[in-house]
Formats: C-alpha cells, structure tokens, sequence
C-alpha cells in the first residue's frame, strides 16, 4: 500500500480524494498536514487517519508517508511540490501543477534528480468516458477527425474564493481552460500549432473571466470557450467525416449529469450512447498513480505532458494580447 500525506485540508481533498485513496486498492491516507494542528487532527479524525502534523515540513519529514498528495493554491504548487521530491516522497499534485510553462523544468529536475514520481491531478484522464472516446477516435468510428468544439462554465463571484486572486493562481483558464486543452491532447495524440484567442478580465478581482479560444491542430482545429461567470455548462464534441462524438458532462459528472458519450455515424447508420454509471476517476487516478509509483505499468500524466498542456494555456494568454495567430 503506498502512503499518502495530505498537504493541506483543502476541499477539493476533504470532499473527492481522500475519501478516493481510502477507496482505493493500493493506498491508503496515513497523515494530515496543515498550518492549524487542530485542523489537521480534525480531518485526520473524520478519516481515521494515525498521523496529524501542525506543519508541512514536519510531515514530509517523517518516514509515515511515501507520497504527497498536493491541493493547495496554484501559485505554491511548484515550491511545495519541489520540497516533497527533495525530501523522497512522490507527488501526485492539483492542477495546474504551475502557472508557467516553463516553472515546470524545476519540477522536471526534481523528480530526476530524486528518482521520484511527480504528476499532475488530471483525473479526467483516468476515466472510462474518456477512455471510450481516444478508443472510439483510434478505431476511425467517426472517419478522420476535423473539428473538436468544447464548453465549461460555471458562476462564481466570491472575492474570497481562490479562483478569483490573481496572487493565488485564480483565473479561468488555469482552473477550467486546461480541460478542453488536457482532453484534447489525450484522446488525439496531436499536439496545438498556433492559437487564436479572446479572454475577458473582472474588474474588480483581475482574474480571466472568459476566453474564447480557436487552436489549429494541423490536422483539424479546436474551439471553446470558458467562463467563470456563466451558466453551468459543460459539453466536447468530436466532429469527423463520417460522424461524430458528444461527450455530456464531460469534467464534473456530479455536478453537470450523468456522464455519457453519444457516438453518430451517418455512412453506417450507427447511433450509440455509451453510459458510465460512476466513474470513479478520482479513485482511477490515485490507483495508477499509485501503480506507477511502485515501479509498475501504468499510465499517468507525466511532466513533460504538463509543459505541452502549460504551453497551450500561456499561449491563449499571449494570444489574447494581439489579433491573429499566436505559436504554442
């Protein structure tokens, strides 16, 4: 069983992963990290976790763990997951893991200079529609891929949220526009060329509130648009020659309905819904992670995918300061 320390009580890991990693075959949660040791024996309680430490350090000291679970804010992804690697234990870290493409290099020679195991928490990468959807596109069920178009939005205004401080890493792109782009990239294989984008800031937080994007894959292109100030919406649709791929509440199933993949192909007169009841993608995730980890075959995100999918998103930055056509 691999031994996972929390680094922080975050929400995102009280309410999905630790419950994910206590369900999981291969791991377990054996301690709790916060600045407040009260917090920290608090959740450890909730979860029957042995170990509680009023401090980060303290925990990636101690020998109770073999890997760090990371949620805390994006703008301290990289110096905390430098110092769980340069301390030996594994890290499997939020996204984004940085809010530069090229911070991720550090990272890179951290885990080689340890020989840990550093990925990014892209659990949509884990799970079966996703799966389904890079099989379905590899066996030509839609004939050859042209257009991909894709959606995510939610509503949130809340000054003290995160998502909404610069100085944190707040802004849409970083929380949600890397899902289109990470999907993408996963299902195809193919990588972006050049991008065109608009991006819309709050006024009063700073943050990227929407950005609509058009990325040019050589081979077809790929359009979205995301917000943090519109209604719930989440949709990906692969359109091809000979039919094409809607994927329904693709990233947040819980919170957008029950997670299908509707395949049409006109020249067959083939019209399939492919439904997943509960992914569990959390648990996928901490499992292969996990795999990995103990030097067995699985496939996680690594870095250098993290870079690529950092690249995109700095470029649909640089993209919305110009008209035209920006290079990733």
């Amino acid at each position: 069983m691999l031994r996972f320390g929390i680094l922080s009580t975050a929400r995102i890991g009280r309410e999905l992963v630790v419950p994910a990693i206590q369900d999981a075959e291969n791991c377990v949660v054996t301690a709790i990290a916060s600045r407040d040791a009260a917090r920290a024996r608090e959740m450890a309680d909730r979860f029957s976790v042995p170990h509680a430490f009023g401090s980060y350090e303290e925990m990636l000291a101690s020998d109770v763990i073999d890997a760090v679970y990371i949620p805390l804010p994006t703008s301290q992804h990289v110096e905390w997951t430098i110092k769980a690697a340069d301390a030996g234990k594994h890290v499997l870290c939020e996204k984004p893991i940085a809010m530069k493409a090229d911070e991720i290099d550090a990272l890179i020679a951290a885990r080689d200079r340890n020989c840990v195991l550093i990925s990014e928490a892209f659990m949509v990468t884990y799970a079966p529609v996703w799966q389904k959807v890079r099989s379905l596109l590899g066996e030509g069920a839609i004939g050859t891929l042209k257009h991909v178009q894709g959606a995510f939005t939610y509503f949130n205004r809340d000054p003290g949220n995160m998502r909404n401080i610069p100085a944190l890493g707040g802004g849409g792109l970083p929380d949600i526009g890397v899902y289109p782009t990470i999907t993408t990239r996963f299902v195809t294989g193919a990588e972006p060329v050049k991008v065109q984008a608009n991006t819309e800031r709050d006024p009063d937080f700073g943050t990227d509130i929407y950005s609509s994007v058009r990325a040019d894959f050589g081979a077809f292109e790929l359009s979205f648009y995301i917000s943090t100030q519109l209604a719930n919406r989440q949709v990906m649709v692969f359109h091809g020659t000979e039919g094409f791929i809607e994927v329904k509440s693709p990233f947040n199933a819980d919170r957008y309905g029950a997670e299908e993949v509707e395949l049409t192909n006109q020249n067959h007169g083939v019209s399939q819904i492919f439904r997943f009841q509960d992914s569990r993608q959390y648990r996928r995730e901490v499992e292969a992670f996990s795999r990995k980890a103990r030097g067995e075959a699985a496939e996680v995100v690594s870095l250098e995918s993290s870079k690529r999918n950092q690249a995109f998103i700095d470029a649909i930055y640089r993209a919305s300061e110009k008209n035209g056509w920006e290079p990733v």
